[in-house]
This record gives structure tokens, C-alpha cells and sequence, in this order.
């Protein structure tokens, strides 16, 4: 059986042919299945597939996983039950372990269709351990650093005229259906015209306003045609408007739960399919929250189908040919790709360790040099994310955000001071996660798993959400 007939057609992101594999999950995965077809215990196997995932850093991944364990006891009941959780872990538990040889780590962070099965694993568990709930984003950004983000100060009449101009346009929003076509659909798309147009206006000058993430938001639900009838879309449009309740009473920051599920519904269709040039602004704004995306190269049907086929060939062969792979742990990645990997980190880690030391002379404070780090720590997160290095991706993507506030905090004008300062992670805190990342593929280059870098990660993740040095 292909890798694409395994996996369900709504995954829709390729495959990533030389993405590194974690064995032992997979392994431990296909014994779990087994398991569960002959009605045997599975929680063993599948407790040893969390260790794994958690060991290479595949974070989404391990969250997954854990569902399945929590769950697992549970599905060993009659399956003639039609309450029985075991269709419902059976089903989780055969997708998941055909995305998990996809080797594409944003797809096991953004799938919808991974979200819709821990949705219903935690809707089964929380008859057991009842207040728990889940989010999409709880996948999408697993473990991952959201500095505070601003409502910036407006006018009680202006803010008043603009909600109302928001709620006259949202009802219909709110009722339209995916289905609406004709005087329906167009009438629908002039209310999501009027919505764009007032997250406009509300955008205020600060890199991290809310509703210059919301603007970003929307643009992108429209573009992926998601932003009339899907659930997701009209919790966000719903949520908005009480945000913007909020801020006409002088409320200064948004809702850190608004915030995450935001940018987690902004970055879920770039992570799976990628960005085109059209998409620059909402890649940037991404940027600004510590998130990365790849570039795809426009083509057409025929063509991107001829590349998926030359992708499962060339997976098949590396999995078939030690020769071709190397061995970081419980991480199998591939030989060539692991080389290209040393070879651009080497440049990046340097460029970061500079800047860094430079960073600690604040006369010499310059945003385009701090710009330049962040992207040099991005072009590591994005590479090692390909390989499948988690913890090296999570740890380079963190740094990058950094440097993005840094950037930002430089050319922050006193207008937007006078409202909330961009706060700027001290030199110190960029110096040493730049160390702890070369340490990293330090052991990546000899061939050794790298360890978690907690210290340092936490050490940055506190300066980018505590919003200041």
C-alpha cells in the first residue's frame, strides 16, 4: 500500500519526502492498531509511541498521542455500543498513524481533519474528567511562545460607530451556509466586505494590534473560501465583535485565547498549502508572531500531481535504502537532505550569534539588522521543521520572534509608545538561546539527537509573553 492510499483524502498537504521519520511511533502505531483490531490492549504500545514523538520534539504530534492513551481503556468496550469510543478511537487512531508517515510536521499541527479526531477523543474523555476542554490551536501552536497583543486607543464615538457598522454586517455572516450561491452568496460577500472594511479601520499603528491580526485573519478565511458557513469562521467573526465590546469600554489588551485562536486559524491553511506571493502581507504579520510557512511554486494540476507521485517514489526508496538515511536518536532522516541541513544551519547559527553580540550595544540599535536575525532564525526553524528536528525548529522559530520584537521595539514610534511599548528581549536572553541553539546542532552534526533546550526556550518564552527585557 502507497503512503497516499493510507492516508484519508481530506489530507490534503503533501507528503514530505525527505522529512525525517520517528520510527519507533510508527512502529508502536501499526502495534496499537493491531492490537485494537483483535481486541487486545493497545496502551502500552501507544504510551511508547508518545515517548518517541515527545523525544524528536513532534510536540502536535505527542498531544495526539497522549488523547489516544487517555482514551484507550476505554475503547476496548462492546463495538455493537454505538456510545462506545471505540469507533471513534479506531478511526483517530488509523488517521493518525497515516499522517504520522506523511512526515510533515505543520500538517500534524494544523490538520483539520487530526483536530476533528482529538475533538472527539476529548469529547469522550471529558465524561470522565468533566470542565476539560480543546481547542484547535492547542495543536496548532503546542508549546509555542504568543507575546501580548494591543487594542489600540480610540475615540468612544468612533469605536461606537464602527461596532455598529460590525454588527449590522455580521448576522449575515453569521447565518450564511457553505452552500449559498446566486443573490445569497453575493449578499453574503458584500457583509464580509463591510467587516474587512471596519477590521480596517480599527487597525491601529502597533505591529501587535489585534485587529491588524484579525484583518490578516479574514483575508486569509476569504481567500481559502472558509469565511461564510464554517463554524470556525463564525466563532471568529462572532468573537471579534465582543472584542470590540471590549475595547469601546478602554479595555488595553485582547483576550490571550482570542489571540492564540486567531493566529492559529490565520496560519492553518498557509502551514498545510503553503503561501503564494499574493499571500505576502499575512506572511508577514505570521512572521511577527514567530510562525513560518513555504513558499509554493504557482503550477498546474498535472504537474503538481507528477510531483506528489516523484515524492512517494522517493520516500519509498529512502525507506528502503539504509545507506540513504542517518539516525539522530529516534529521529531516521534522510542522508542528503541532513547534509543540505548542516550546511544552511551552519550559516544561520553564525549570523544569529552575531547579531546577538551586537545587540548588546544599544548605540549601534538598528531594526533592519534585528530584521536579518529574525529571518536567519526562521530560515533554521523552517529547515529543521522539513527535517523534522521539533525541538531545533521550536527553539529557532521562538528566537525569530524575538528578534521580530526587537526589530519592531527599535522603530516603535511615540505615538505608539504612549499606548504600549513593543517590548525588546534583552541581548543576554538573545545570546544565550542562540548558544543553546549552536549546542543543538552541535550534536545534530555528530550525529546525536539533540537534547531539549528547556532552560533557554523558557528563559525566551517568558521576555516574548511577559512583553518586555
Amino acid at each position: 500500500m502507497t503512503l497516499l492510499s493510507a492516508a484519508p483524502d481530506s489530507f490534503d498537504a503533501l507528503p514530505n519526502p525527505r522529512g525525517g521519520a520517528v520510527r519507533p511511533a510508527e512502529l508502536a502505531l501499526a502495534e496499537a492498531l493491531l492490537a485494537f483490531e483483535q481486541h487486545s490492549e493497545s496502551t502500552s504500545a501507544l504510551l511508547r509511541a508518545s515517548h518517541a514523538l515527545r523525544e524528536a520534539g513532534w510536540l502536535s504530534a505527542q498531544r495526539f498521542a497522549d488523547a489516544l492513551v487517555r482514551l484507550s481503556p476505554l475503547a476496548e468496550g462492546d463495538p455493537a455500543d454505538t456510545d462506545s469510543a471505540r469507533p471513534v478511537f479506531g478511526t483517530a487512531l488509523r488517521d493518525f498513524r497515516a499522517a504520522l508517515e506523511r512526515h510533515n510536521l505543520r500538517e500534524l499541527s494544523c490538520s483539520p481533519t487530526l483536530f476533528d479526531h482529538y475533538r472527539a477523543l476529548c469529547t469522550h474523555l471529558s465524561e470522565h474528567t468533566p470542565g476539560s476542554t480543546v481547542a484547535f490551536e492547542d495543536l496548532a501552536l503546542s508549546a509555542r511562545p504568543v507575546p501580548p497583543v494591543s487594542l489600540h486607543g480610540q475615540s468612544a464615538d468612533q469605536l461606537a460607530h464602527l461596532r455598529a457598522r460590525y454588527e449590522r454586517a455580521l448576522l449575515p455572516v453569521l447565518r450564511a451556509q457553505p452552500d449559498n450561491s446566486g443573490a445569497a452568496l453575493a449578499f453574503t460577500n458584500a457583509a464580509l466586505d463591510e467587516l474587512d472594511a471596519v477590521l480596517t479601520e480599527l487597525t491601529g499603528p502597533d505591529p501587535y494590534d489585534f485587529w491588524r491580526l484579525a484583518k490578516a485573519c479574514a483575508k486569509a478565511l476569504r481567500v481559502s473560501g472558509r469565511a461564510a458557513g464554517e463554524a470556525d469562521a463564525r466563532r471568529f467573526y462572532a468573537r471579534c465583535n465582543l472584542t470590540l465590546a471590549d475595547h469601546a469600554r478602554g479595555i488595553e489588551r485582547a483576550p490571550r485565547s482570542l489571540v492564540r485562536a486567531t493566529l492559529a486559524l490565520l496560519w492553518r491553511d498557509y502551514a498545510l498549502f503553503g503561501a503564494a506571493a499574493e499571500d505576502a502581507d499575512q506572511v508577514e504579520v505570521l512572521h511577527d508572531y514567530g510562525l513560518t510557512v513555504d513558499w509554493h511554486v504557482a503550477g498546474t494540476q498535472a504537474s503538481e500531481m507528477l510531483w506528489e507521485a516523484g515524492a512517494v517514489q522517493a520516500q519509498a526508496i529512502s525507506a528502503t535504502r539504509s545507506t540513504l538515511t542517518r539516525e539522530l536518536g529516534v529521529l531516521t532522516v534522510n542522508a542528503h537532505a541532513y547534509e543540505d541541513f548542516l550546511q544552511s544551519a551552519d550559516a544561520s547559527i553564525s549570523a544569529l550569534t552575531e547579531h546577538a553580540r551586537a545587540a548588546d550595544q544599544p548605540e549601534k540599535a538598528d531594526p533592519s539588522e534585528a530584521l536579518q536575525a529574525g529571518d536567519a532564525a526562521y530560515r533554521l526553524g523552517a529547515a529543521a521543521c522539513a527535517l523534522g528536528l521539533g525541538h531545533v525548529a521550536l527553539v529557532a522559530d521562538a528566537l525569530g520572534l524575538a528578534w521580530r520584537r526587537r526589530a519592531h521595539a527599535g522603530v516603535s514610534t511615540p505615538a505608539v509608545r504612549s499606548h504600549v511599548v513593543v517590548g525588546a528581549p534583552a541581548a543576554s536572553t538573545l545570546e544565550h538561546t542562540a548558544e543553546a541553539l549552536r549546542a543543538m546542532l552541535h550534536k545534530v552534526a555528530a550525529g546525536v539527537a539533540p537534547a531539549r533546550s528547556n532552560a533557554a526556550l523558557a528563559a525566551l518564552t517568558r521576555s516574548i509573553e511577559q512583553g518586555g527585557a
